[in-house]
């Protein structure tokens, strides 16, 4: 893979095809399972429609008979469901734990869902995935993604690089993503001979934080990434200035973290308790805040997929119903920002 920005060619367009302790629980958690209480969510287990003015919306479970959207890989044309798992939690020991786990990653491809992104950096996260995955027999479902170490010495890349297939328990690795930067130089000549290889398909760079963005557009121009990951969300929209058109003019996909807020950021469904969706959300078929939140961002162009951490089989199968039916175009994205802006 050659370094040089203009290597990649023409870009293709983006197309659309129709914890369980309170300690360990994010506040994300916390607010869902509030708002699964005072009825505001809908879930599929729940059986219930919503009503909005004269609009009653369908329950999740009839969302699921609407068309998966799915968008390119630019630089292969590879389909990817949009609304993937993030696993910052799966870090866990205990048969219950590994158990609810268990039953998300079980479930997940029945929904659709298909991008699982994990990292060295999230504690047993890795060795937990490899594990479930390994008892259900159903890795060849998932497209997984992992990251090497955020921080200390990866000159060793190679050997680096041989830990994550250990832990994932697995031969092929999807995309392996340089985590918030770290080790570039050390680690892209390995990752690209692992690539050569075809133990690895696809190779990418991550951020979670604006104050990275600087470093973060040097590499984007200055490697050919398959894909890159930033935190984006309707209520943190700072990546759409930069970092999102210089992936689609590079060809890059785009996978986002932190969409619903998160420990680190502003908790967008926190912001939304006890507030009504607004009554043309079934124009988009939204059922739920966390449906409205996720269309919002993978309705952007440059977004491939997006990968909330999920750990609740209830709240898998609402996240995945951001997945289902319609995007909003940008008329209806603009409505939304303009709502939420009033809402905070």
């Amino acid at each position: 893979m050659s370094s040089h920005p203009s290597s990649r060619g023409p870009s293709r367009a983006p197309a659309t095809r129709t914890p369980d302790t309170a300690a360990d629980r994010s506040p994300t958690d916390l607010t869902r399972r509030a708002l699964l209480r005072s009825g505001t969510l809908l879930g599929v287990g729940l059986g219930v429609g919503m009503t909005f003015g004269q609009e009653t919306l369908a329950a999740e479970s009839d969302l699921q008979k609407l068309p998966l959207i799915a968008k390119p890989i630019p630089s292969t044309g590879e389909m990817l469901p949009v609304v993937g798992l993030g696993t910052n939690a799966y870090s866990v020991t205990s048969a219950e734990d590994l158990a609810v786990r268990r039953e998300v990653l079980r479930h997940m491809p029945e929904l659709g869902g298909k991008v699982i992104d994990t990292a060295q950096a999230y504690g047993r996260s890795e060795e937990v995935i490899g594990q479930l995955l390994a008892e259900l027999g159903n890795r060849e479902r998932f497209f997984l993604a992992t990251k090497p170490p955020l921080a200390g010495d990866v000159s060793a890349g190679a050997a680096v690089l041989e830990g994550a297939f250990e832990r994932l328990r697995v031969e092929r690795i999807d995309l392996m993503q340089i985590h918030n930067l770290h080790g570039i130089e050390s680690l892209l000549p390995a990752m690209r001979e692992f690539k050569q290889d075809g133990r690895i398909r696809y190779l990418g760079i991550t951020t979670s934080t604006d104050a990275q963005y600087p470093g973060l557009l040097d590499a984007m121009r200055k490697h050919d990434f398959d894909f890159v990951q930033v935190d984006y969300s309707i209520g943190n929209r700072s990546a759409a200035e930069e970092v999102l058109p210089l992936a689609q003019a590079r060809g890059m996909a785009v996978l986002v973290n932190m969409p619903l807020g998160g420990r680190r950021g502003t908790n967008l469904l926190a912001q939304a308790r006890g507030r009504a969706l607004p009554p043309w959300a079934a124009d988009i078929q939204v059922t739920s805040w966390a449906q409205f939140l996720l269309k919002y961002v993978v309705s952007h162009p440059a977004v491939t997929c997006v990968i909330p951490g999920t750990t609740k089989r209830s709240h898998l199968e609402d996240n995945q119903g951001a997945a289902r039916g319609v995007l909003p175009d940008a008329a209806m994205r603009q409505r939304m920002e303009a709502f939420w802006t009033e809402l905070s």
